[in-house]
């Protein structure tokens, strides 16, 4: 089990500020982009994408491999907050994406991306390889698209854009990280067990060792295995999917070969495009979040489809000149074993502006309220409510080469997470 707690080998005091320890990584970060910025390795990088595709003479089969190369360094107040899984205050994580895309006539689309990193979420284990993502998508018509395989959510407008490349910031929004205190692996056998997870108010002991037994309200992209269907019809957009897994899943659920279909969730969204600046969405989704192995710590004659996670989401976002604005709003309910419905309510606005032609900007209010469940005699707080800023420099020195750099300040009702965070990303693109 991971332990989110302050390492006693870290080489700098945690009482030291954030700012002074950001300052043990520069020549490295510096060194990559004065080695890759120039003109000629931009060059060679389009002839190597050039190199990666593959196409017949009558252009009825396509395939190309392309990826993204990252280089990211976190300097953490500990314990490490959100997604963060690592004992030290300073992080590398280096991360290589593989694309695969492939075009089969006008109706056959197959898609697959693998990842080689230390992990799925930034942490301080070993090295792995996954595939994330893997799906055939089949159009009969323009307004109509068939999807199976495993493959992101279709819940909300973050998923669209949440690689490294199109991500104005490192991390991911609040609703898609902050950790609540609901097991998946186990049901509480009392409200007290709930809090305790929580580490609501004097339930918190400041051991966060149990930090990977708690899910958020949405993991991530949510890589889920399932089939969706999706398409547009004039203004409005549509798509619905069964995953055989909720949104709060963790990433070691999402493959079919580990949780099957026997309790799938199921996710749809629909979308209003009223004119080219405005795109508005409306999604929900109702699905089992408890794995098998919690069946055990269920009451009598309960099964895990008798507990969901339940979720009614709206986003919109807006293009003008050099202005983007994106928000989504949360309103997520668990039904607890033994408890009742445990309701939370997150959401954020976030903003990028282009400043120059290479230069951009990027803020980010989020936040996350929790409801109440009865302890004993009165009611209390399930969860820590919380808020946090995200502020975000990014400069694309070419156009296969990415740089971001990015602040972030949280604060929380009563728990002992870190309070700050500074991140560094460098992306190369091929």
């Amino acid at each position: 089990m991971r332990c989110a707690k302050p390492s006693a080998n870290s080489s700098v005091p945690h009482n030291s500020p954030i700012f002074v320890r950001l300052f043990r990584w520069p020549v490295l970060v510096l060194s990559l982009v004065l080695t890759l910025r120039g003109n000629a390795r931009a060059e060679f990088l389009e002839k190597a994408q050039n190199a990666l595709s593959l196409s017949d003479s009558e252009h009825r089969f396509h395939l190309q491999l392309s990826g993204l190369v990252d280089l990211e360094t976190y300097f953490i107040d500990q314990p490490a907050p959100a997604l963060i899984f690592a004992e030290r205050d300073f992080l590398l994580n280096p991360r290589l994406t593989l694309f695969l895309d492939a075009q089969i006539g006008s109706k056959i689309y197959i898609f697959a991306q693998m990842r080689v990193d230390r992990g799925f979420d930034p942490s301080d284990e070993g090295a792995e390889v996954r595939l994330d993502e893997y799906f055939l998508r089949y159009s009969p018509a323009r307004s109509i698209n068939v999807q199976i395989g495993q493959f992101a959510t279709v819940v909300g407008n973050w998923v669209s854009r949440h690689d490294s490349w199109q991500n104005p910031f490192i991390n991911a929004p609040l609703p898609y990280e902050n950790l609540t205190g609901i097991w998946d692996s186990s049901a509480p056998e009392k409200a007290d067990d709930l809090l305790y997870w929580a580490h609501v108010g004097e339930y918190d002991n400041g051991d966060y060792s149990d930090k990977y037994l708690r899910v958020p309200i949405i993991w991530g992209p949510s890589y889920a295995s399932g089939l969706a269907v999706s398409g547009s019809l004039d203004r409005f957009d549509y798509a619905a999917e069964m995953k055989n897994a909720a949104l709060a899943s963790r990433p070691e659920s999402w493959s079919v070969t580990q949780v099957g279909f026997g309790h799938p969730t199921f996710n749809t969204r629909v979308g209003f495009r009223p004119n080219e600046m405005w795109n508005l969405g409306l999604s929900a989704s109702a699905g089992p979040y408890l794995l098998p192995v919690a069946a055990p710590t269920l009451p009598a004659g309960r099964g895990i489809g008798d507990y969901r996670e339940l979720v009614l989401a709206q986003d919109l976002s807006f293009a003008w000149h050099h202005l983007q604005l994106w928000a989504e709003f949360y309103e997520a309910r668990f039904e607890v074993p033994g408890i009742g419905n445990a309701d939370t309510f997150s959401y954020y606005f976030e903003a990028k502006y282009k400043i120059t032609s290479q230069l951009f900007g990027a803020l980010r209010w989020n936040q996350q309220l929790f409801g109440t469940i009865r302890d004993v005699d009165e009611r209390e707080k399930w969860g820590n409510d919380v808020w946090r800023i995200d502020a975000a420099l990014g400069y694309r020195f070419t156009d296969y080469l990415q740089g971001k750099v990015q602040y972030s300040i949280s604060q929380q009702a009563s728990a002992q997470e870190g309070d700050h965070l500074v991140a560094v990303q460098l992306t190369v693109k091929y």
